[in-house]
């Protein structure tokens, strides 16, 4: 495993362990790097109306933003899933929106899968004009 993976995956397990989930049980973590070389770190946060729970991807692009971050070059999630875990929908349009081209999707049993944005998200919707 590459130095930047391992070190994105220990940093979504350590996240993964602050995960809110009175209602799942499911802690999810991640992991984001951002231009800068800061790594940032997210859990998923439920709430009692399951629609303002938020997921660990998102906490964890809108911390970096927040601190100044203006590009974003990876994100590691991490859930205890058979295989590696697949985001929701809007956490991959978040993606998305902040262009974060390597995505690594995890498992607590070390299983790691790379995925560009356009594999996870094809036609992933931007503001951006199209050529055509």
């Amino acid at each position: 495993m590459s130095d930047l993976k391992n070190l994105l995956y220990e940093k979504a397990k350590e996240a993964r362990e602050n995960a809110y989930v009175p209602y799942s049980g499911f802690k999810v973590g991640a992991a984001v790097l951002g231009e800068s070389g800061k790594i940032y770190q997210g859990a998923n946060i439920e709430n009692a109306s399951y629609g303002l729970t938020i997921c660990a991807e998102r906490v964890a692009i809108t911390k970096a933003i927040s601190e100044g971050e203006k590009k974003l070059k990876a994100i590691l999630v991490v859930g205890d899933t058979p295989g590696p875990i697949s985001p929701c929908g809007a956490c991959r349009q978040f993606m998305a929106e902040f262009k974060i081209e390597t995505i690594y999707l995890a498992n607590l049993a070390g299983d790691i899968k790379e995925f560009t944005l356009e594999q996870i998200l094809p036609y992933y919707f931007t503001l951006e004009k199209e050529e055509n």
